[in-house]
């Protein structure tokens, strides 16, 4: 197993996020060493969904508007249309995410979460998954959009849904261990 003692990772998400998408993936992390924050646009709680329905509520452990990337080795984007399709829309989540890619950080992006990375103006030329219904908006933003439970893509981990959530974890676990921790 990775050893990711003394990461820090930021999960990204707000009110839609897909509950397996954000506690699958920290579990794994946190089992390898790493301090997740669970960073949002809004505090209090952050009310997760099952597909369709509601879940838990998860606590926000900082707001968006306090944090830097400079204070993380990796990002962590869960799905859920709902959550992506809200982040995707505020210029402050767009530099954050942006601020990740240009440190060459790794982004571990699934299911809804590439509308972020598109709206951020990243995914021309990379190789991604995704939520097979976003697909078209990957490909138009000039990604390569393909139909695999994981893709590695330099500093990305793409995945399509929370069926791939063990080989998205895998994955993860592979790329944020060659990512050197915060001192």
């Amino acid at each position: 197993m990775a050893e990711l003692t003394g990461m820090r990772v930021a999960a990204l998400v707000t009110d839609g996020f897909e509950e397996s998408e954000l506690l699958e993936p920290m579990g794994a992390l946190e089992k390898a060493g790493a301090h997740i924050d669970v960073v949002s646009i809004k505090p209090g709680t952050v009310q997760a969904f099952r597909h369709l329905e509601k879940g838990l509520t998860v606590p926000v452990s900082r707001l968006l508007h306090d944090v830097t990337a400079d204070e993380y080795d990796g990002l962590l984007l869960p799905g859920g249309a709902l959550n992506a399709d809200t982040l995707r829309a505020l210029p402050a989540v767009l530099v954050f995410v942006r601020e990740f890619q240009d440190a060459g950080k790794p982004l571990a992006v699934i299911c809804h979460a590439p509308w972020i990375l598109v709206s951020a103006g990243l995914v021309r030329g990379r190789r991604l998954t995704s939520y097979r219904t976003i697909q078209d908006d990957i490909r138009n933003a000039g990604g390569d959009w393909v139909d695999e439970e994981v893709v590695e893509d330099h500093n990305w981990v793409t995945s399509r849904q929370p069926s791939d959530l063990p080989a998205f974890n895998k994955a993860i676990l592979r790329l944020f261990a060659r990512q050197p921790a915060h001192a």
